[in-house]
């Protein structure tokens, strides 16, 4: 059986608990209702076409976060590399974009229309993709002098590397990107 000091001091340390909730908690209840009103409304048409068949609607999710607190960074000006911070989230969300377009695999059609000029433009990538060729001979059945294998390889090696780059920025900045 309790005793009457025991409950007293339960009591008093419930009062001081609801106390400390209403000063902290508690007063900011209607403004967090009120965010989280917005943050689903703000957030609705990507939720609304968010499936989980594959990476490309994780994409999506992330490139949408970045540009909200990328604006919320630059509107704000929260701290002193706020504009600079901005500027990387966007970067990070323009660069999901070409991935999801499969923007640099695509750019290999450039070399249908230009031909020899397409190496010329990027030699370093063209040295790149013939290397990776002569590695890897086994997976092609054409040879590394074919051009347009060649043109699809650099292709897909910048394809990769824009990948790559999305996951280096957010992993060197992402802990940066608060408030």
């Amino acid at each position: 059986m309790k005793t009457q000091q025991e409950i007293q001091y339960k009591t008093n340390r419930m009062f001081d608990k609801i106390k400390i909730w209403w000063r902290w908690k508690a007063q900011y209840m209607h403004k967090d209702f009120a965010h989280g009103v917005k943050n689903l409304w703000k957030w609705f048409p990507t939720i609304w076409k968010d499936r989980d068949w594959d990476h490309d609607f994780v994409y999506n999710v992330l490139a949408k976060k970045l540009q909200f607190q990328a604006k919320y960074f630059s509107n704000s000006g929260i701290h002193v590399d706020a504009k600079r911070d901005a500027e990387r989230m966007m970067l990070v969300a323009k660069l999901i974009k070409l991935q999801q377009d499969d923007f640099y695999a695509m750019e290999y059609m450039e070399y249908e229309v230009t031909n020899v000029e397409y190496f010329a433009k990027y030699p370093l990538c063209h040295k790149r993709a013939i290397e990776y060729i002569m590695a890897n001979q086994k997976q092609f059945t054409r040879n590394y002098t074919d051009d347009q294998l060649v043109a699809m390889v650099m292709g897909d090696l910048r394809q990769q590397k824009c990948k790559n780059l999305i996951f280096k920025l957010l992993n060197q900045h992402i802990d940066q990107w608060w408030d």
